[in-house]
């Protein structure tokens, strides 16, 4: 269960899956017989309407596939940017330090399948997403080849049921605190930049 302070619940479909498409690498979890399973994986989204599917591949030596009997219920997350809050960046002297982040939990019903031609449109998506140039060279790879490789993964996919975001963005502040925080965190490292850039899409710190 997602622990979700009101202020921090961000429920538009349209913000969850753009961060889920910014932020692919999702840890997938799933429990049976009393035992979490755990993969890091990148997933594509696909959404048609308001429902929402996602699909990737795993190693077929991760024994984590195993766990799941068909409609098994999964939960992928999404970890979108993150950063230290100083208690220095606040008006008030009584304040301590926070971490904020952005985050989605989809969870749905899973589906495997090692059919050789629905791995492929897996890895064509994947590839067509993350490196469109290497495309061609997969196509062109041998038949055998590209055979072997597919035979050691099992492609997957999730009927998305439930999609939660959690953007701890400082909403819960008072609106000086929030826009000198995201001042600070327009000026930081990359991912600060980048929490900055989530603060200003929501009107957080305007």
């Amino acid at each position: 269960m997602l622990y979700q302070p009101a202020h921090f619940v961000v429920g538009e479909r349209a913000t969850l899956v753009a961060l889920m498409r910014e932020y692919p690498l999702a840890t997938l979890v799933s429990v049976a017989a009393g035992e979490a399973g755990f993969t890091h994986l990148p997933l594509e989204v696909e959404q048609r309407g308001d429902a929402v599917r996602l699909f990737g591949h795993v190693a077929r030596a991760n024994p984590h596939w195993r766990q799941w009997s068909e409609g098994s219920t999964v939960t992928a997350i999404f970890h979108g940017p993150d950063g230290y809050v100083s208690p220095s960046w606040y008006d008030a002297r009584e304040a301590v330090p926070t971490w904020n982040y952005a985050v989605v939990h989809a969870r749905g019903r899973i589906a495997v399948t090692h059919d050789s031609e629905a791995k492929e449109r897996i890895l064509k998506a994947l590839i067509d997403r993350h490196d469109p140039a290497y495309r061609r060279q997969w196509d062109e790879l041998g038949v055998g080849y590209r055979e072997r490789m597919k035979g050691a993964i099992v492609g997957l996919s999730i009927e998305v049921e439930r999609l939660e975001g959690k953007f701890k963005l400082g909403q819960n502040r008072p609106a000086a605190d929030r826009a000198r925080v995201r001042s600070r965190m327009s000026a930081g490292d990359p991912r600060a930049r980048a929490l900055a850039g989530w603060m200003a899409r929501l009107g957080v710190g305007d």
